[in-house]
């Protein structure tokens, strides 16, 4: 048996902006459902809104989204560094990480296109490159490079 994880990213009203954003970013397609698709009647405030939305890629990257009914505002969070260490309010981060440097840096710099910056995408102790951010819909991710090491 064989078990997959795929993040489930809760958006205000921003679900189909966000996974073309994430499209535009890893490349593969998307999918999307609305609550009208599903039956909800037609000029309702959420009709339009996405119930089920994904982006999968060759690539194996995967995420799903949707709009939380009745919500237009973004849950705020912060995560900040302070004396060298991560800070933050937010329950969790999605982590994504690639083999290739060259091609981990190319998302990097696309997804922090709108992003707050919280480390910048540059080599660690543990990593040939690493970074941390917040994008422009306010899910904070942790970009880096798998090490070759066998630790």
């Amino acid at each position: 048996m064989t078990f997959t994880t795929t993040t489930h990213l809760n958006f205000p009203g921003t679900a189909r902006a966000a996974l073309d954003f994430y499209q535009s970013v890893f490349g593969g397609q998307v999918q999307t459902t609305t609550y009208g698709d599903l039956g909800m009647p037609a000029g309702l405030p959420d009709t339009g809104k996405v119930v089920f939305g994904r982006l999968s890629s060759d690539d194996g990257f995967s995420v799903m989204a949707y709009d939380v009914p009745g919500q237009t505002e973004a849950v705020a969070s912060t995560t900040r560094r302070e004396n060298g260490t991560t800070v933050t309010d937010s329950p969790f981060f999605l982590s994504v990480r690639g083999t290739s440097f060259d091609e981990t840096a190319r998302r990097w710099e696309a997804l922090a296109d709108g992003a707050v910056v919280v480390e910048p995408f540059a080599a660690s102790a543990w990593s040939a490159g690493f970074g941390m951010l917040t994008d422009r819909f306010g899910v904070t991710w942790v970009v880096d490079v798998e090490s070759t090491d066998a630790a």
